[in-house]
């Protein structure tokens, strides 16, 4: 009788794929969706301040859907998944050195409306798969921009200015990995990397999920 009723709720609560709905996989990306994934080519996106800038895919069809299904939908089973693919194109770079991760900081009003950063829920998925040290106590976002995809590059600059702080007390002896989801401009990430800069942190490599182009 308890086999049966567990059975049951098994079958009541199996997960769905968020893409396509199937419930076969009980999980929230399931393989046939993530195989639709594809990777840019291996190599700098882009070039900032002289740091490489990485990005993993392009942002569209199920990579969009992937990333703002975390990012505003409350899907955080999607951290797996999003790390997963970053780490795929990761170990591409056959990368030897060992990583403190950074994840793009989210000021607290935002993280009070949020309740979780997305991004620190990808770091800590993709620390377990590279063996990294996720540090999110290293850089702060102290002023409360706006939402940047409206915003022309310029505006974007404008907004992140001094953005960021370092708490240089909770630097590791490790290379810094700053990873975000989406990199248009790169603003986001010049900012910070000039509030590295400015502490003489110069150490630096950035990874976004996905870029538009």
């Amino acid at each position: 009788m308890k086999e049966i009723f567990l059975g049951l709720l098994d079958w009541i609560y199996k997960k769905k794929c968020y893409f396509c709905k199937n419930s076969k996989e009980s999980v929230r990306m399931c393989s046939k969706c993530y195989e639709k994934l594809t990777h840019l080519p291996v190599q700098p996106n882009r070039i900032i301040n002289g740091v490489n800038i990485y990005c993993a895919g392009i942002y569209s069809k199920e990579l969009q859907k992937l990333i703002r299904g975390l990012k505003y939908h409350k899907q955080k089973d999607l951290a797996y998944f999003q790390a997963k693919f970053m780490y795929e194109y990761w170990q591409k770079l056959n990368r030897t050195s060992d990583f403190q991760v950074v994840a793009v900081p989210l000021h607290k009003k935002r993280m009070q409306k949020r309740k979780y950063n997305h991004m620190e829920l990808v770091a800590e998925e993709f620390c377990r798969m590279t063996g990294y040290t996720p540090n999110f106590s290293l850089i702060k976002r102290i002023k409360d921009t706006k939402p940047q995809y409206k915003l022309t590059k310029k505006e974007r600059a404008q907004n992140l200015h001094n953005a960021f702080e370092i708490e240089a007390a909770n630097l590791l002896d490790k290379k810094i990995l700053i990873i975000d989801d989406i990199c248009t401009t790169g603003s986001t990430f010049e900012e910070m990397i000039n509030e590295f800069n400015k502490n003489n942190i110069r150490d630096i490599i950035c990874f976004a999920t996905t870029t538009p182009f």
